[in-house]
């Protein structure tokens, strides 16, 4: 029996089989979960494509987390392929570029109010959106970047993932009576989609690479995404409201030397 039998989860963020999302959804098949996916505008097409990479086809529904019809809609939605939801695994992020790439003096309030409502707030809208559908309980997922560095060209990525990081915690408080855990996992750098938008990755890369104790690949998803399907499941039945880190770690030992 796999670690996720007989559960259902709702997984945002696919769009390349190089997404830490992707590999979520697929280590979570692959360990019994029947899965959704959602997507949105004209990115649908994207995901849909990519989704039949997977061990199974999951179906895909529309889902904008900035717009609240499509919150609105979510529980009937996801009710078309699926009678509830056991789990949701948040891998959204979005900062304009105006709010990266060591703008941070200079970014406007617009621009910064967009990378908090698309990667912090929306963690708080989903998970609420999904409320419905969790009636026994389950296990919210965000991800993040380490917070408490400010990281170079980050800016205010960095700020909405240190809001998304406290979101979690406000969130494993008011839910925790409803058998709801929230849990935030911090991995180090990848090569995704998202990791294409950020200015000086490659500094990144090679910071990771060269402090980490137990290395780091910044083209290996799987760990992260095991990590997220572990937090998913049964086997952390009294953990919510903390951040687990996969970065090999670096976040041990940065601080160092």
């Amino acid at each position: 029996m796999g670690l996720l039998e007989g559960k259902k989860l709702l997984v945002t963020g696919v769009l390349m089989d190089t997404s830490i999302a992707f590999h979520a959804a697929k280590v979570a098949q692959e360990e019994g979960a029947e899965v959704v996916l959602s997507s949105f505008g004209r990115q649908m097409k994207l995901t849909a494509a990519i989704a039949k990479r997977l061990p199974k086809t999951p179906p895909v529904i529309e889902l904008d987390v900035t717009s609240t019809e499509d919150l609105e809609k979510l529980p009937e939605r996801v009710l078309e392929h699926v009678d509830s939801l056991d789990g949701v695994l948040h891998s959204i992020g979005f900062a304009p570029q105006t709010a990266m790439g060591g703008n941070f003096l200079k970014t406007e309030w617009e621009d910064v109010a967009t990378a908090l409502q698309i990667s912090a707030f929306s963690y708080k809208s989903l998970a609420v959106a999904a409320l419905p559908l969790m009636k026994e309980g389950g296990a919210v997922v965000g991800l993040t970047l380490d917070a408490r560095i400010a990281w170079p060209t980050y800016d205010w990525m960095g700020v909405a993932k240190s809001a998304l990081e406290s979101t979690s915690r406000y969130l494993a408080r008011d839910l925790g009576s409803k058998g709801i855990r929230s849990n935030i996992v911090s991995a180090g750098p990848l090569r995704t989609t998202a990791a294409k938008a950020i200015p000086g990755f490659d500094a990144f890369d090679e910071l990771f690479q060269t402090r980490s104790p137990l290395g780091w690949d910044v083209r290996n998803p799987v760990p992260t995404a095991k990590a997220c399907v572990a937090l998913l499941s049964d086997w952390f039945p009294a953990t919510t409201g903390t951040i687990v880190y996969v970065d090999g770690g670096f976040q041990a030992v940065a601080g160092n030397a």
